[in-house]
């Protein structure tokens, strides 16, 4: 099979669909595997450790799309994208369909075969490909809503973990998965008060389990969440419901019950948010100010880190992708239900009832 890597163009994305190490157990299997220039600079590779893996260098996108049977991605298509891709050709990366009307819509039109790394999962709901960007983007939250926490960047002016003589920071998670199970353990290393909302009691019990005793653990309620933002200093949004649009648990007018200098992190941004008042941002620009709150909404955290993220994301890709190569798209999702729940949608169909059920033009998505 010939293998695609493009570089990533969405802004201040520098991780990279493969690593060297990637691209030499392809070609060391028989596939082709041919890389942009320039490709994995950002994550710290270089274009001769990619010749020297084997993969061939192409010059532009373009080239990388006109020759590849499958492109391997970190992130969904941009719009610049969209007419190179090829009809039957086979896009393996992350989506977040429900979270975008116009790349469902374009995704469907090209009539390829987009398989989400979101969505491919175990009998038992397990993540496997969104699961350590998942720990990044968990770890990540603390590190950036302490910082947007100082005084000069209009936060409260609180260190999360205080001092002797003062109380530390309170952290509010939302949600104790993935996510907000590495948040909770950051903010608590840092020696923070943190509090962690779930419905799901098994969860909790497994925080509690885990977790020192400054963590603290609550069934998620309207009830709950109101009374906990009006004392805590920095709130996670990180709710998971794999495929679908996030749930707003934090209304606009909730925003008026906190204090100035609050500060918001969404990670579920990238399925459209946990706060209502979510709107994407980026590295370049990645904080915007509502009602005296701070939103952190970075799209793609982990591409800040992009030498560890892109390890992280080869280490658990590169058996699928080995997997979709050597068998076919087709036979390999048969034959290994896991990564057939990642196919989203094929040749113009959509196949997850979630994108569905995001828009209303049910009809039209349904090809």
């Amino acid at each position: 099979m010939k293998i695609g890597v493009p570089q990533e163009i969405k802004n201040n994305e520098n991780r990279v669909g493969l690593t060297p190490a990637g691209a030499f157990e392809l070609v060391n299997y028989g596939h082709e595997v041919f890389v942009q220039e320039s490709a994995g600079i950002g994550s710290g590779f270089s274009d001769e450790d990619y010749y020297e893996a084997g993969a061939v260098l192409l010059p532009t996108i373009e080239a990388v799309y006109a020759m590849a049977d499958m492109i391997v991605k970190v992130k969904e298509p941009t719009p610049y994208e969209y007419p190179l891709i090829k009809r039957n050709q086979v896009l393996f990366t992350y989506f977040h369909f429900a979270s975008s009307e116009e790349l469902t819509r374009a995704m469907i039109a090209s009539k390829a075969v987009c398989i989400a790394y979101e969505t491919v999962s175990d009998e038992d709901g397990f993540l496997p490909l969104l699961t350590p960007m998942s720990e990044v983007a968990g770890r990540m939250a603390i590190q950036q809503g302490a910082k947007y926490l100082e005084k000069p960047i209009k936060g409260r002016g609180v260190l999360l973990g205080g001092v002797p003589g003062v109380p530390p920071g309170k952290v509010l998670v939302l949600g104790a998965g993935v996510v907000g199970i590495q948040a909770a353990k950051m903010a608590a290393g840092l020696g923070a008060h943190v509090t962690i909302l779930d419905i799901n009691m098994k969860r909790l019990r497994y925080v509690n389990d885990i977790m020192p005793n400054h963590v603290v653990t609550e069934f998620s309620s309207v009830f709950n969440i109101k009374r906990h933002i009006k004392n805590h200093d920095l709130i996670i949004g990180a709710v998971l419901i794999p495929g679908a649009k996030a749930p707003n648990l934090i209304t606009r007018e909730m925003l008026k019950e906190m204090r100035p200098g609050t500060v918001l992190v969404d990670v579920a941004v990238d399925q459209g948010g946990c706060f209502e008042t979510t709107r994407p941002t980026t590295h370049e620009e990645p904080t915007y100010i509502i009602d005296d709150i701070v939103h952190y909404c970075v799209a793609n955290m982990p591409g800040a880190v992009p030498y560890t993220s892109t390890l992280a994301l080869t280490n658990v890709t590169l058996p699928y992708i080995l997997k979709l190569a050597n068998l076919g798209w087709e036979t390999a999702c048969e034959k290994y239900p896991d990564l057939g729940r990642g196919l989203n949608i094929v040749k113009g169909e959509v196949l997850i009832e979630e994108i569905k059920k995001a828009f209303a033009e049910v009809d039209l998505l349904m090809g």
